[in-house]
């Protein structure tokens, strides 16, 4: 996508109706941070307009964010203790509060915003190096379905309302696993424009960067539900440890199936 800018792609224009669309799963995305950060401090990265981190941090949970847009942290602190948060202003795969945390997370596929493969790499270890001893790095991110398209170009129909259509006119790039996605909307207002460039990884290629990192796979969900992970699955909850001295990189996290299997409990 020529002239595509990660800094500038969650402006003012897109902060102002970023949380129109909630995907309607944030309660159930609280409540698996919250047990994981067990009254411990959190750190989010890309916390944006504060969707996860406040209602995380009224659970008593003190919440820190890094995020790169200045627009998007503006709104989360027009919003009721939007201004109780620290934010740094950065990029998330480098920039630093100076402290570690129990629990570091990343959602929404927003891990895709990094464009490089390295960029990814140096996530995880930002990640790691914000983390105490025996604190957790939780990411979620869609399971790539771009590569099954034939010719990687495709328009979904992602909305169809009265006044207005919203089309994904999307391409797909094999060999750097770049996608880029246009989310058209035509109303009775005019036609926006709604650009987003990712880079797509399936979950191994993640753990492998994990591993990278120091960290290593301690169990893996197919959503905030603790539902199972399998070949069906939309997406990944995937939650990440260090590699303590004598662990072996599990790409399977069965060391912790006790600790698994109560979370499955918590979540019915």
């Amino acid at each position: 996508m020529k002239d595509f800018n990660p800094a500038s792609s969650f402006g003012y224009a897109v902060s102002r109706r970023y949380d129109e669309h909630l995907r309607g799963d944030e309660a159930e995305t609280v409540a698996f941070l919250a047990r994981m950060a067990d009254g411990r401090d959190a750190l989010e990265f890309a916390i944006g307009t504060g969707r996860v981190a406040l209602p995380l941090s009224r659970t008593g949970v003190r919440v820190d964010g890094i995020e790169l847009s200045l627009d998007m942290v503006d709104r989360m602190r027009e919003k009721p203790d939007g201004s109780d948060l620290q934010v740094i202003i950065g990029d998330m795969s480098r920039a630093t509060t100076g402290r570690t945390y129990g629990l570091v997370y990343l959602v929404y596929n927003t891990i895709g915003n990094l464009l490089t493969q390295d960029d990814q790499v140096q996530c995880f270890k930002n990640a790691a190096r914000h983390l105490t001893d025996d604190g957790v790095f939780v990411l979620e991110c869609r399971i790539p379905t771009a590569l099954a398209r034939p010719g990687h170009q495709f328009v979904d129909v992602e909305e169809v309302e009265l006044e207005h259509v919203t089309l994904g006119v999307s391409q797909y790039d094999a060999v750097s696993q770049i996608l880029d996605c246009n989310h058209v909307t035509i109303g009775v207002d005019g036609v926006i424009l709604s650009p987003i460039r990712l880079r797509l990884a399936h979950p191994p290629e993640f753990d492998l960067m994990a591993g990278i990192a120091g960290l290593q796979l301690r169990e893996r969900w197919g959503g905030w539900r603790c539902e199972p992970f399998t070949a069906s699955s939309w997406r990944h909850v995937s939650v990440y440890e260090r590699v303590r001295c004598g662990d072996a990189i599990n790409p399977h996290g069965s060391k912790t199936i006790s600790r698994a299997t109560d979370l499955a409990a918590d979540a019915s």
